[in-house]
């Protein structure tokens, strides 16, 4: 199909689907029109932080196609696991609405084929510059157990911070029918592998590699290494004829033959591919890696090993038919396809994911440490709810909550559940998952009724010592050993955590306010100007309600922490990214500012002594410290949770279940798990509370519906 602006493209005009089209696609009001194809039509939305997304909405004839939103099910699935930051991270998706939709960040770019047509070919350095980002797109986006199977100039964004690969997922309904012998025939036949029209049920990731070996040629030379006005002699010809490298610089041709070779196995790796190409870029041309740090992934100690156990067992197989089938002719075969495959794209799930996630390991899988623990709470199946914890002070015993549990007390050694308090908040459909509890005043303070009520459960045996109704409030705060209970217009209620006593009633701040603080200060962080060009802090006695210092601080600014005696904020702008992390050292001294080489969007953060973690959409990690970025690293992960530093070690839980660490010094990467999604519908978390540490482990929900716990000491065995 067309490409779709679904996961970048860049605004200018357009008419929205029809007049009878949907205004929303589950919370997002739907703008602009962007783009249509042959499965849906692409709107500009925005969230409620302000974050542009595209947002693609099905067509009403396929909704009704129950195998086709199966398919899309599985598919948007597949697109979550690759989102990160080579692609257009997937922010939301609803493949069971009454018209199906997903969302992605709007990436403002042309893509490659737009950028040739308007500008002509490319020239050698950007190529290089480009093919080495596309090439590591490939090795994440295979890592993740996934094969693109229709990588062409259209399906590439040439983005600020490098291209990006998109239109994962969505195939031509009428796929199911387009059949040969050996399975279906999906693609767009100049960029098409031989495989591909031969054996389609085969296709493994060196399909991809031929595929970019391709678009590098049509960015080189504005066409590609086989063309024709005709679908059936291209296929022809990339079965049978050498490819046609006119034009391209003699010093790429070596590496670009050996991605077009007929035979899959003699093609690189996109590992060697990103090597060979960076390694000859000029180094004026390269890309800022002190603003962007890959993190780099486990690495396998073969010289020529895939990137996804199973291409060792499919080499020889696809040697073999290759070698026995290369002089076939395939025209007649294509004839009956190549037309409606045309402009068909499909993500395939790589061999071997039968098992479910579980059952997909990556290189090094056998030295893995099993997880200390793995226990689920409650009956029911995962519902996109992941169960969230807080862990005692010292890490004495574990509390976490889950869809129809406000509470359950764990052992954080044995994972053994000592106690459980049903009646989640589970908040209705406004609700994105369950509160992790909170430990103040010694007592485990919970939400329950809906939000409607605050509990405060006895840590011992789960009953409750006191409550307070929470329903004429907008927030609920724990700073410390008090609950503040918020209003929008800046009016609170402060409670003793211990005995739910009220200990004052005050106004600070306005609307938005935010809090938070440490031992006996709380501060109040509001925006006080409509343009958000500055924000007020007011440093509160907590026992008292007393304003101990007020003052204006340029931005408009959310709290982080406080660490020693100073406050921590970041700087958000219009857009929800995040460009300047803030230190308010107090009542006197000027606020300290660090400016980050490139935003966070839609931050998350939190401060370990005298550093602060961010943690962004489309899996950023930023560490900062005393003026400046200390580093940055690209997880792509699709969505991150809130950064929890301990030790040596950053640690951040990921959509599909993974949960990360990272080297708090360095930013190299430390290890990851295995991800933890639900078998069945629900593979997605929409929410991520932070990991937790305990004595001895790190302890994360998933999907799935699980809490588990992994050693701390040893994140490279997880």
């Amino acid at each position: 199909m067309p490409p779709l602006r679904s996961a970048g493209g860049y605004p200018g005009g357009g008419q929205p689907e029809s007049e009878s089209g949907p205004a929303y696609a589950g919370q997002y009001q739907l703008e602009s029109w962007l783009g249509t194809g042959g499965m849906g039509v692409v709107h500009l939305a925005t969230s409620a932080s302000g974050l542009r997304l595209a947002v693609k909405v099905i067509h009403a004839e396929h909704a009704t196609d129950s195998e086709f939103r199966a398919r899309f099910r599985q598919e948007v699935a597949a697109a979550r696991r690759v989102s990160g930051a080579f692609t257009a991270p997937v922010v939301d998706a609803d493949p069971d609405a009454e018209r199906p939709w997903m969302a992605t960040l709007f990436i403002d770019g042309p893509t490659l084929a737009e950028r040739v047509k308007r500008n002509g070919p490319l020239d050698v350095d950007e190529v290089r510059r480009a093919g080495a980002g596309l090439a590591e797109a490939l090795r994440d986006i295979h890592r993740a157990g996934v094969v693109h199977r229709d990588l062409k100039p259209s399906n590439v964004l040439l983005a600020a911070d490098g291209p990006k690969v998109i239109d994962f997922g969505i195939s031509r309904p009428a796929d199911s029918d387009l059949r040969t012998e050996t399975g279906k025939l999906i693609g767009t036949p100049p960029f098409m592998a031989p495989e591909q029209f031969q054996r389609p049920r085969e296709v493994g990731p060196e399909a991809d590699v031929f595929a970019m070996g391709s678009v590098l040629v049509h960015a080189l030379t504005g066409r590609g290494p086989f063309d024709s006005d005709s679908p059936y002699v291209v296929a022809y010809q990339v079965v049978h004829d050498e490819p046609d490298l006119t034009g391209v610089p003699p010093g790429l041709v070596p590496l670009i033959s050996r991605c077009l070779a007929k035979d899959p196995a003699r093609r690189p790796t996109p590992n060697e591919v990103m090597a060979e190409l960076r390694e000859a870029a000029s180094p004026s041309s390269g890309y800022d890696t002190q603003a962007y740090v890959p993190l780099p992934r486990t690495p396998d100690p073969r010289e020529r090993a895939p990137e996804l156990p199973v291409r060792d067992r499919k080499r020889d197989r696809m040697r073999a038919r290759l070698s026995g089938r290369r002089r076939r002719a395939v025209v007649a075969g294509a004839a009956a396809v190549v037309i409606a495959v045309v402009s068909g794209v499909v993500v395939a799930q790589v061999a071997g994911d039968e098992d479910g996630p579980r059952g997909t390991r990556g290189v090094g899988s056998a030295a893995k440490a099993p997880s200390a623990w793995d226990v689920r709470l409650g009956d029911g199946p995962g519902d996109e709810r992941t169960p969230a914890c807080t862990s005692a002070p010292e890490g004495a015993a574990l509390y976490c909550a889950a869809p129809g549990i406000a509470a359950a007390r764990l052992d954080p050694a044995t994972g053994r559940r000592t106690w459980t308090r049903e009646g989640a908040d589970d908040g209705g459909a406004s609700s994105v998952g369950p509160r992790p509890p909170v430990v103040a005043g010694g007592l485990v303070h919970v939400r329950s009724s809906g939000g409607r009520r605050t509990e405060a459960l006895d840590p011992a045996n789960g009953q409750v010592r006191w409550s307070a109704s929470t329903a004429a409030y907008s927030s609920v705060r724990h700073v410390g050993d008090v609950v503040l209970l918020g209003k929008d217009d800046g009016r609170v209620r402060a409670l003793d955590a211990r005995t739910g006593r009220e200990l004052w009633q005050g106004r600070h701040g306005g609307t938005g306010t935010e809090w938070a603080g440490a031992g006996a200060v709380g501060y109040a962080v509001t925006a006080p100007l409509a343009n958000g060009s500055a924000s007020e802090v007011t440093a509160v006695d907590l026992a008292t309600g007393a304003v101990r210092w007020a003052k204006r601080v340029a931005g408009a600014l959310r709290p982080v922490g406080v660490s020693g005696d100073a406050l921590y904020l970041h700087a958000v702008d219009a857009a929800g990214d995040t460009k300047e992390v803030v230190r308010v050292p107090g009542a006197t001294a000027p606020p300290a500012r660090t400016r980050l080489p490139a935003p966070v969007p839609q931050a998350q953060a939190t401060v370990a002594g005298d550093v602060v973690y961010l943690s962004g959409a489309g899996g950023s990690l930023v560490a900062v410290r005393g003026g400046a970025q200390l580093w940055r690293t690209e997880t792509g992960a699709t969505q991150l949770s809130r950064p929890t530093a301990g030790g040596a070690a950053v640690y951040v839980s990921a959509g599909d279940g993974r949960l990360l660490a990272v080297d708090a010094v360095r930013g190299s990467y430390a290890g990851q798990t295995d991800p933890r999604m639900d078998a069945g519908e629900n593979t997605y978390a929409s929410y991520l509370p932070a990991p937790v540490l305990t004595g001895t482990g790190v302890v994360s929900g998933a999907p799935s519906g699980a809490v588990f716990s992994v050693p701390s000491g040893s994140p490279g065995r997880w």
